[in-house]
């Protein structure tokens, strides 16, 4: 089995002193915890100095979303994906999870020999093979006398016999029908008091089932409320936890997911509702009854007459005395006073009177103390930490196990990537080496609980100066200000968001950083303005993107966290991938656009987190190309919007929707880069910049009509001309843009594949430097807001330090002039622009070859065309370009095949494989996972 054992040490029973980090904190009685400053000048994570993603300090593991882990007690670490959902056998002697992105959907664990000891999935390795791969949001259920297991998929479920040694027999399915289009999406199961019936939350259909669970069939169905996830018995009354909370009244503000409406906040783009049904099992006529609750429900725990209910979204738990179905208190699980956003409860239990929550953004378990009572109110003791995102808990005869869903981060096995025309496959760390893990404690004595806490503020950078406002007294403008509100020197600030690199895919080549030259797929030859920019205005070779893929590395930057809805994957990204038309995968306090209206300021989108697209059907690459090649030239910018191109950009996000350019295209692998900067170009010197401009960069991303190396040309080219605008402009001496990937899981890195290529550009960046003082997208979304006066959107941007390093106090406002392409942007396109290939300002002889070339790069030998073929027609099903594109929706197997073909001239097998494949030929969990691809 692929796991790791580790005794993470329990920390001394006493208060620590984190040197490296300047920090003391203490415990304050009561439930307030406060931090007393160390001198560290205004925010926290600064304290991790240029600690290294992956690398293990004094302190703890440095994992890329701004934290140090060192948990409590002993830690099991599974490297077959990220755990889900967890829950114990009757005889607390097995544990079964449900895990996902590496094609293991069920994974079991002896927890009296602490081992991994079955594995269920697609994967080659899985030791039983399962033909759905699909999992639940919620984790399996085993029958009350142990002998069956049952696990939720997308449309269905999976029983299987459990044997003694907790291996499992062959699993039968039981589906649950698709209704309109909308599959189960199966969240908790849950057996009656007399075990004689099973109910299942059929999360994608707003109903809960009851199931004969030998027979298999369906006997009844309740309507319940929006994407309900758990299930708890108390004596024959259902309660179910509905994410989305309940139904929308007439006239009220609704946003979609996975096709209901749901009652919603039309600027902040968030849910505002939250209920608890209630099901009489013993009356199928009874009307289903409702409680409200905070946003986001799903844990429940019942502990005798008391049930508690995790508010995922309002970062609290409700207490519900089921004696009379009232909420008779609400507990706040915000530990930290700076923020009362993002700390994600995911899971509860009940240990010696203590009431434990985990705190999934916060890596920790908060503890409370709690009475018989319901009305008795809770009283926070004190967090205890754990693993990455710890997802479930579990008391077992005495001993506390704490799931954690993405355990020691992406230190799985290494992957291989083949993605740069000519070069070897690059092997190295990559964002889908996934990792979960367990770890098991016994409880703490309350005061030794209180000295815990301060391991977690320190490990999360929590500190009572973290954020400082600006109180009232004149402050000189600086690039970026130590108070929120004071002034700056920058007022425009650029945010161009690109596709899927890592560091040492682009950068591995520059001597200047911590790079691996061999891992440098696309180096200078096709990147040369981003190696360019990197030398003008500072190299940044210690920077981290913590998604694992789009789904999540947007909402990254946009909300500064990737809310715990998306984190479980949405029922295996079933529900939904990108969240931009999903409000559930929408975080209370609303999205950066947001923060900054409210601080005053404006903004405006080019693409980025929009949804839908609309454009001509004859509209092609070959004719953005060609149009836009004629405006560079100094053609009409007319052209751009010609009806026979003209497109239209959408986003279900009211607020977001105000502020977008329609006319400037969102993820479309067919249309190029360049044809978005010009369109953004027309823009910028008809109207201007707003204080934030959102563009969205996407040929980088790879898989469209150019070959990849010519997409990243292309979308290197776009950087270097919109940089080149914006620093030959009015607005140059008072500008900053960033440069970012949405997320770095199409490449390896020798460091992490988190790492990622960063640029920083304005006159107030420190020119020619390397920097490598740790930073991560958290850092850049922080830095954005403290430039902008807005305020953090939730703890984690809350507690990151603003880039501090990447700027000066004197300006330097030299221009940057763009680099020419040295890849033309037409390699690889099978069927030429009507304006030419891309000669890269050659004539005669010159041109010639470059034509040469790109016909060569272009060709399929015969003995290979009908193969090439059904590649090009599997391509055309994978929601790459046109209406509806969707980045990161085909599976990385087969994609990653076809590039390799295509930028090897259909001449070389894929590395392992013995011949040129067709699609379905191979393996779909073959070299990666299945819920997202490169």
């Amino acid at each position: 089995m692929d796991e790791t054992r580790q005794r993470t040490g329990e920390e001394p029973r006493r208060k620590r002193r984190l040197t490296r980090r300047g920090l003391f904190i203490s415990v304050a009685a009561g439930c307030a915890i406060a931090v007393v400053g160390g001198g560290i000048a205004t925010a926290s994570t600064i304290g991790f100095g240029t600690n290294l993603v992956g690398t293990q300090y004094n302190e703890g593991l440095q994992v890329s979303a701004d934290q140090i882990i060192k948990p409590v007690g002993d830690r099991l670490v599974s490297k077959n994906g990220k755990l889900m959902g967890s829950t114990v056998s009757p005889d607390g002697r097995f544990l079964a999870a449900t895990s996902a992105d590496k094609s293991i959907a069920l994974q079991i664990f002896d927890l009296q020999s602490y081992r991994l000891i079955w594995t269920v999935g697609t994967a080659s390795g899985a030791n039983q093979k399962l033909s759905d791969g699909t999992v639940g949001q919620e984790g399996p259920t085993f029958s009350p006398d142990g002998k069956f297991l049952w696990l939720p998929e997308a449309t269905g479920l999976t029983r299987f016999p459990v044997n003694p040694d907790g291996t499992l027999g062959a699993g039968v399915k039981v589906t649950i029908p698709t209704v309109g289009g909308k599959q189960a999406l199966t969240g908790k199961t849950a057996y009656s008091p007399d075990g004689a019936t099973l109910y299942a939350a059929v999360n994608g259909q707003n109903t809960v089932v009851a199931i004969d669970p030998v027979a298999g069939t369906i006997t009844h169905t309740w309507n319940v409320g929006i994407a309900p996830r758990s299930l708890q018995f108390v004596g024959n009354r259902l309660y179910v936890s509905n994410e989305g909370g309940r139904l929308p009244n007439a006239g009220e503000t609704t946003m979609n997911s996975y096709g209901t409406q749901v009652p919603a906040d039309g600027t902040l783009g968030t849910t505002t509702t939250g209920t608890v049904s209630v099901i009489d099992t013993t009356d199928a006529a009874a009307a289903v009854s409702s409680i409200d609750v905070g946003l986001h429900p799903t844990a429940m725990h019942l502990e005798g007459t008391t049930l508690y209910v995790a508010n995922t979204n309002s970062d609290t738990v409700s207490v519900i005395d089921t004696a009379s179905n009232d909420v008779v208190q609400t507990i706040s699980t915000q530990p930290w006073t700076k923020s009362t956003v993002g700390y994600e409860p995911t899971g509860i239990t009940v240990a010696d009177g203590h009431l434990l929550v985990t705190l999934g953004r916060a890596n920790a378990v908060a503890a409370y103390a709690v009475d018989k009572d319901p009305r008795s109110p809770a009283s926070l003791i004190g967090l205890l930490p754990t693993d990455y995102y710890p997802q479930a808990i579990a008391n077992v005869n005495g001993s506390i196990v704490v799931t954690n869903m993405r355990g020691i981060d992406a230190r799985g096995p290494e992957l291989t990537f083949n993605k740069g025309p000519g070069t070897v496959s690059a092997t190295g760390h990559g964002t889908h080496s996934t990792t979960g893990s367990l770890t098991r404690f016994s409880l703490p004595s309350d005061k030794d609980i209180a000295k815990y806490t301060a391991t977690v503020f320190a490990q999360n950078g929590w500190t009572d100066n973290s954020v400082e406002q600006a109180n009232g007294q004149k402050a000189a403008a600086v690039p970026v200000p130590a108070r929120i509100g004071d002034p700056s020197t920058i007022k425009h600030v650029f945010l161009l968001v690109k596709e899927n690199r890592t560091y040492d895919q682009v950068y591995g080549d520059m001597p200047q950083g911590n790079g691996d030259a061999s891992l440098a797929q696309f180096g200078a030859k096709v990147t040369p303005n981003q190696h360019a920019l990197a030398a003008q205005f500072g190299l940044y070779d210690n920077t981290y993107d913590i998604g694992t893929n789009s789904a999540e590395g947007h909402n990254w930057l946009m909300q500064g966290d990737n809310p715990a809805y998306t984190e479980s994957s949405a029922g295996e990204y079933t529900r939904s991938y990108d969240t931009e038309d999903d409000v559930l995968g929408h975080q209370r306090s609303g999205f950066l656009w947001t923060a900054v209206q409210q601080a005053g300021g404006t903004a405006r989108n080019f693409g980025e987190f929009t949804q839908f697209e609309t454009k001509p059907s004859t509209a092609s690459w070959q004719n953005y190309y060609c149009t836009t090649k004629s405006v560079m030239a100094g053609g009409d910018p007319a052209q751009l919007t010609d009806p026979t191109i003209k497109q239209d950009t959408e986003s279900p996000i009211p607020s977001l929707n105000a502020i977008t350019n329609h006319d400037y295209p969102k993820f479309d692998t067919a249309i190029p880069d360049i044809y978005r900067y010009a369109t953004w170009k027309q823009d910028f010197e008809k109207n201007g910049p707003s204080s934030l401009n959102m563009m969205w960069l996407s040929s980088d991303h790879t898989g469209g009509t150019a070959d990849p190396e010519a997409q990243v040309a292309d979308n290197d080219l776009a950087v270097g001309k919109i940089v080149d605008e914006i620093s030959h402009s009015k607005y140059w001496d008072s500008s900053a843009i960033f440069v970012l990937e949405d997320d770095s899981q199409d490449g390896a890195d020798h460091v992490d594949g988190h790492r990622s290529p960063v640029q920083v550009i304005s006159p107030w960046a420190q020119h020619g430097k390397t920097v490598s003082t740790y930073y991560s997208q958290i850092s850049a979304v922080r830095t954005i807001e403290q430039i902008l006066g807005a305020q953090p959107l939730n703890e984690k941007v809350a507690a990151a330090t603003p880039m501090f390093d990447a700027f000066s106090k004197k300006a330097d406002n030299t221009p940057y002039t763009a680099v020419s392409n040295q890849v033309p942007l037409t390699e690889g396109v099978v069927t030429a622009p009507s304006c030419g290939l891309d000669t890269l300002g050659q004539t005669g002889a010159a041109a010639a070859k470059v034509n040469a070339d790109a016909a060569a790069a272009a060709s399929v030998p015969a003995n290979e065309k009908e193969v090439a073929a059904k590649w090009e027609k599997w391509a055309q099903g994978q929601s790459l370009t046109g209406n509806g594109a969707i980045p990161d929706e085909a599976n990385p197997a087969l994609m990653n095949r076809w590039t390799w073909y295509q930028t090897h001239n259909w001449t070389t097998p894929y590395p392992g494989d013995g011949k040129i494949l067709q699609p379905q030929q191979v393996t779909p969990s073959a070299g990666g996972p299945t819920d997202a691809d490169g």
